[in-house]
């Protein structure tokens, strides 16, 4: 009875992994999980999928920033509370860091993102908007209860490549709490709370939740979806984000996140004709919130490097600084103390 139960269960979960794949929409690969260690330890991970080189360099953005006045006449300002390291896109947007307070923001591709319509409030760009999250909050509660007051409207604009700025946005603090903000049909979703671990692409975070459910009722060691698709990269996150060593020792917990997002990445040079959206893993961060340290990972690099926020002044007007990775793959080791002075990039705006 049991050999037949089992069959039942693979046979299902074969045609649910079926129906998956022929169904579901491509989407670009990004994968982001938080990860609950003992006393405290909470680790965020993702990876960048891409279809290019991104010409990522890691910045630090002190206290006291005025934002958005190169935005546009529209464009929604305000002045950075708090200092961030953070690692660009086409040095033009934010798409992933860490502030001094422990608050990590992750920018990920969603296909099916639908933005609010035209109106008066002022806008925030879509590669803006992780940077205004760390530049303003300290937690995820306090970003939530702003974010749901909607005070200012996000516009998509494409990447330099061409391809459409469609993303969503999580949020992770250093207690471990946990968001996800998605604008759908051109609504503001967001999904709050530390089950809200695990996030990925497409399709929308309901139907993702969903689907994780199914995978969930059959045991991750039983068997786990293993293509590149966002549905089954999520699955599998969730699983091993979870069943990986719990550890208070930042060095294991570090390592246990860097572990699951590896098992999460695309690998390199893999591409599907059918599915020009798939994309290899390009790089990946882990940030420990509880030591305030930030990991990168270069998927062309043989070592990753590392920021320690605690030892940077982010102290009004000490200053932007870069830390040029682009070009540079050998780079690795603690890189704190490399950062050079420089003219913060722009975001960028429609034309």
């Amino acid at each position: 009875m049991k050999t037949n139960h089992l069959r039942r269960i693979l046979h299902s979960a074969l045609l649910l992994a079926f129906f998956m794949l022929v169904s579901m929409p491509p989407a670009l690969a990004c994968t982001r999980a938080v990860y609950y260690g003992k006393e405290g330890q909470t680790v965020t991970g993702r990876t960048m999928d891409w279809v290019e080189d991104m010409q990522s360099n890691i910045w630090i953005f002190p206290r006291g920033m005025a934002r958005g006045g190169d935005m546009g006449e529209k464009a929604l300002k305000w002045t950075s509370k708090f200092g961030s390291v953070i690692v660009s896109g086409y040095e033009s947007g934010t798409t992933d860091g860490m502030n001094e307070k422990g608050l990590a923001a992750n920018m990920l591709y969603l296909a099916e993102s639908e933005y609010p319509p035209d109106d008066d409030r002022p806008t925030l760009v879509t590669g803006a908007v992780a940077q205004y999250l760390l530049d303003n909050f300290a937690t995820v509660g306090e970003a939530v209860a702003a974010m749901r007051q909607e005070r200012f409207r996000v516009i998509s604009v494409p990447a330099p490549n061409g391809s459409k700025g469609t993303v969503h946005f999580s949020i992770s603090d250093a207690s471990g709490d946990s968001a996800i903000f998605e604008y759908v049909k051109g609504e503001l979703v967001i999904h709050h709370g530390r089950q809200y671990q695990v996030m990925t692409n497409s399709p929308i975070y309901s139907e993702q939740l969903a689907l994780n459910e199914y995978w969930r009722q059959i045991g991750g060691t039983v068997m786990l979806p293993g293509t590149n698709r966002a549905a089954d990269r999520f699955v599998r996150a969730s699983f091993y984000i979870n069943a990986t060593v719990q550890s208070a020792n930042p060095r294991e917990a570090a390592a246990a996140v860097f572990s699951v997002m590896r098992n999460a990445s695309v690998p390199r040079g893999i591409s599907t004709p059918t599915q020009p959206n798939i994309s290899s893993t390009i790089w990946r961060t882990v940030a420990d919130q509880k030591n305030k340290v930030y990991y990168f990972e270069d998927t062309a690099s043989p070592s990753l490097l590392w920021v320690k926020l605690n030892q940077i002044d982010f102290k009004r007007d000490s200053g932007v600084r870069k830390l040029a990775i682009h070009g540079d793959p050998d780079l690795g080791g603690d890189q704190t103390g490399n950062f050079k002075e420089a003219e913060a990039f722009k975001f960028l705006t429609p034309k």
